[in-house]
């Protein structure tokens, strides 16, 4: 798993004006919960890019004033008209305390329904996965080489290792559907068969 170290200030005013003037110096207010008690500290926007911005889970060694501690982002939230990260929900991680996190689902191998022509749909990015931080994966592989026109590959068809998947699991992760263009080419091959039986 990936790890990046960050620090942070914690804050002593946790009001909206605080907030406002930490954001125009480039800092984003924060708050890190899981533990015995929150800490609301401030971090900086640029520090934060590689670990909002990316699809992988990446573990945070945070620093606040001297003190360590082991966390994930576990929610953040954004300006509704810019983009630009306004706060961030920081979950301290125990080794000895399961957590629940998105993993993201990458698909591996080639599918047949693919290459007869179908079209692949995948519904799911990634999966809500319960377990001890030690034992999250990094990705969760889905294999593609059974993959017919008209198969779908389900939650349930998945199993990982020390670790539940949250999700339904009845959910559709990826399937192969008929595409337009292959549809047409067997209806057309129906009838060129129809008119050779004269």
């Amino acid at each position: 798993m990936k790890s990046i170290a960050i620090s942070g200030s914690v804050r002593q005013s946790v009001g909206k004006r605080g907030s406002k003037e930490l954001r125009y110096e480039g800092n984003i207010p924060a708050v890190l919960y899981g533990g015995k008690e929150q800490t609301h500290f401030s971090v900086s926007a640029a520090d934060l890019k590689p670990v909002l911005y990316t699809p992988d889970v990446v573990f945070v060694e945070l620093d606040l004033d001297g003190k360590k501690t082991k966390a994930i982002v576990q929610d953040a939230q954004f300006h509704p008209l810019t983009d630009v990260v306004t706060h961030v929900d920081f979950l301290e991680l125990f080794d000895d305390k399961e957590v629940s996190v998105n993993i993201p689902i990458q698909l591996t191998g080639t599918s047949p329904g693919v290459k007869m022509g179908g079209k692949l749909v995948q519904k799911l990015r990634g999966l809500r996965v319960k377990a001890l931080p030690n034992n999250l994966p990094q990705e969760i592989e889905v294999p593609m080489e059974s993959l017919e026109v008209g198969k779908s590959v389900r939650v349930r068809q998945i199993a990982l290792e020390n670790a539940k998947i949250l999700n339904n699991s009845d959910d559709t992760i990826v399937s192969v559907i008929m595409s337009r263009a292959l549809r047409q080419a067997e209806q057309e091959a129906a009838k060129a068969a129809k008119g050779g039986k004269k």
